[in-house]
């Protein structure tokens, strides 16, 4: 069969036509077919008899299953589900008698290596529960444990036997969400990443973004944010039971009047020792680093005036950051002295063109490298290559500008 160029000329000029005639007819037909396709992709379609009541045709959607979600390890010989004591993550029915139920049920295999609970995906509203020796806490990837709003849900706890009360007050204090004492071997972990700590910086009592108190154990705190806090990280000023072996690492603290801070004083107690900060970033705060040792907030005069935190071994390694009042302000005193701070690649701009930017007192440590602003002079100075460039020329004192 032959076809000549004046045969294509006309088909060619059939087809334009008909498109032209017909663009309304086409266009609703494409967007037919592509609902159609969405449809077969994120949902199936079922087809059958309308009930009892006759022979009609009914048309059911039914979502997609989800992706599945990263499989729960198993970190204890026992593994218990939430679900499994009656838990319900809708975030309104509340799950206290769950955790409750589930931790006797973990403290019963104590002898056996313990227990773990997984928190699965949801929204898990609860009162304060305890949590017991030899036990793993697992959240699942979005799973939230949300505290109860309502206060009379929230039980009174005698005052801590070290220091005898709170700093507002004397006698009971309210306990934590997820609360424990005297226990050993406890881990609470889970797929956590990113997290934003949101606070006012008044008309509330406590706005620290993460405040640890009284503990003797290995923590890792990395990746998140903390906006209009009081200090994007804050360890003290209960010190009893002694901190050590923190790192932070990732964080970036944007508005907030201070960024990291350690916090204690006389009638403490306790130590603050191994504590490492690195990648952390200062975005408008007033004072990026503070160590304060005269936070003399205590319910009365009756606390023990023997009782001397000892801070020893605090590391800052890549800190930047910019629009910032006073980079670091390390405030330690004749009783309680800053022992082996570090200092190691540090880049702050400044907000405030003061003399006394990098404020010391009572400190011994060292800086190595490029650190900016100047630090002060009670630091030893050390280049790259952990060579000494110059000592320390006082370690008692340094004129400080104003309180923090």
């Amino acid at each position: 069969m032959v076809e000549t160029a004046g045969g294509r000329l006309h088909q060619r000029r059939g087809a334009a036509s008909f498109v032209a005639a017909n663009k309304t007819l086409l266009a609703a037909a494409w967007v037919v077919g592509f609902a159609l396709v969405f449809l077969w992709q994120s949902a199936s379609i079922s087809l059958g008899s309308g009930g009892a009541g006759g022979g009609g045709v009914f048309l059911r959607l039914m979502s997609a299953p989800l992706p599945p979600s990263r499989p729960v390890p198993r970190l204890r010989p026992t593994a218990y589900n939430l679900t499994d004591f009656g838990g319900v993550g809708d975030g309104r029915a509340l799950n206290t008698e769950a955790f409750e139920r589930a931790v006797e049920a973990i403290a019963a295999l104590a002898e056996r290596g313990g227990g773990q609970l997984n928190v699965p995906p949801g929204r898990w509203l609860t009162a304060p529960f305890n949590l017991t020796s030899h036990m793993t806490l697992f959240l699942a990837e979005g799973a939230e444990i949300l505290g109860i709003p309502d206060e009379n849900y929230w039980p009174l706890m005698p005052a801590l036997p070290s220091y005898g009360y709170g700093r507002e007050r004397k006698g009971p204090r309210f306990g934590s969400l997820i609360h424990g004492q005297n226990l050993k071997d406890v881990v609470i972990t889970g797929l956590f990443s990113n997290v934003t700590i949101l606070s006012p910086v008044s008309g509330a009592p406590n706005t620290d973004g993460i405040d640890p108190e009284h503990w003797a154990l290995q923590v890792r705190l990395t990746a998140f944010i903390c906006f209009t806090c009081s200090a994007g990280i804050s360890i003290g000023s209960e010190m009893s039971g002694g901190v050590a072996n923190v790192s932070v690492e990732n964080v970036r603290i944007w508005e907030s009047r201070r960024g990291v801070r350690i916090k204690t004083a006389t009638g403490r107690g306790g130590y603050i020792r191994n504590i490492s900060y690195r990648n952390i970033t200062f975005d408008n705060v007033r004072a990026g680093i503070v160590i304060k040792v005269d936070y003399n907030e205590h319910a009365d005069d009756g606390y023990d005036r023997t009782a001397f935190p000892d801070i020893t071994s605090i590391s800052f390694r890549e800190i930047h950051g910019w629009g910032v009042r006073v980079p670091v302000r390390a405030h330690g005193s004749d009783v309680i002295p800053i022992k082996d701070i570090n200092f190691q690649d540090m880049s702050v701009g400044i907000s405030y063109k003061k003399k006394h930017i990098f404020q010391c007192s009572y400190v011994e440590g060292r800086v190595v490298g490029s650190v900016f602003p100047k630090p002060c002079e009670n630091l030893d100075v050390y280049n790259e290559q952990g060579q000494l460039v110059k000592r320390a020329v006082s370690l008692n004192s340094t004129e400080l500008d104003y309180d923090f």
